[in-house]
């Protein structure tokens, strides 16, 4: 069966395309755009005519290879922007003139199940998992060994915080001290919930946590094969953090690695996942390429 998953969330709009056979996926293809559909959002409480545009345009082209290369399920998930948005529903209708199938605005806990299943297939690190799924505008935590024992959502992701606490280029000491503050007691809350600092084994999921692990290993360019499944301890974590808070939006655009429509955000990515790891007690992550759009195209089989 070839299915397909999409995956909206407040930063990118992503597409993976796959074969499942025997409880297994073989990738077709995977894309990846850059929308920033949550822009604004945490503001002014509304997704902006701009951002819609710009999420139906790469939609667009999403369609034309779901219909070219003959998938035959397809289901849409949205995230945390369309979640918080007062016009969410201009957004589903527009997901449903493009796609001819309704986005489905799933909850965080639903969410977070989702990414959980995608993450740990394969993956034979000591149980139980805390997975922590760092998104644009919100950060998933779940914990479990083969199923959800314990999720919860909490609305610190990497866009969120950067348009309410970092906004100097660099960002000033002030800034970055507020951004902590506002980000430690999210995660403490999200630690306690879950429980995560009971778990043996942290996984990062998302282009925050991949982006930093390709910059810890001193990547020449970003490779997915060398980042999926490696384990990056909090001392490389900690020190790509503090240089990515220190250049400018310009001097990360040059990082080899760096994705132009992340470099903006990287900095309260980065942040977000040291201070998981600080307060959880974990003194590595594991990385993750596999995530939500894994376990949505395993829900279709």
């Amino acid at each position: 069966m070839r299915v397909a998953g999409i995956d909206c969330g407040t930063n990118s709009i992503r597409l993976l395309i796959a074969d499942v056979s025997d409880g297994r996926l073989t990738d077709v293809a995977r894309r990846m755009e850059i929308v920033r559909l949550g822009e604004g959002v945490d503001r002014t409480g509304r997704l902006s005519e701009q951002a819609l545009a710009r999420t139906r345009k790469a939609l667009l082209g999403y369609a034309a290879e779901i219909a070219e290369l003959g998938v035959t399920r397809v289901r849409m998930c949205a995230t945390s922007a369309s979640r918080d948005a007062s016009n969410a529903q201009d957004f589903r209708d527009m997901v449903r003139g493009v796609l001819g199938v309704d986005p489905e605005v799933i909850t965080g806990t639903e969410e977070a199940a989702l990414s959980f299943t995608g993450a740990v297939a394969g993956l034979t690190a000591e149980r139980p998992y805390l997975v922590v799924d760092i998104g644009g505008g919100s950060t998933e935590f779940v914990t479990g060994s083969t199923a959800v024992d314990h999720a919860i959502s909490m609305d610190i992701g990497c866009v969120r915080m950067t348009e309410r606490h970092l906004h100097a280029d660099p960002p000033t000491p002030a800034e970055i001290h507020n951004a902590e503050r506002d980000i430690a007691a999210a995660v403490d809350i999200a630690l306690t919930a879950v429980p995560g600092r009971d778990a043996r084994t942290l996984v990062g999921l998302a282009g925050t946590v991949t982006t930093v692990t390709a910059l810890a290993k001193e990547l020449p360019e970003y490779d997915s094969s060398r980042i999926h499944h490696s384990e990056v301890s909090l001392e490389a974590v900690s020190r790509v953090t503090a240089e990515l808070l220190a250049m400018t939006v310009e001097q990360r655009l040059a990082l080899p690695v760096m994705h132009p429509g992340r470099a903006d955000v990287i900095g309260a990515g980065a942040l977000i996942l040291r201070t998981v790891m600080e307060r959880s007690g974990h003194s590595s992550v594991i990385a993750s390429e596999h995530d939500i759009l894994d376990g949505i195209c395993y829900s279709l089989a």
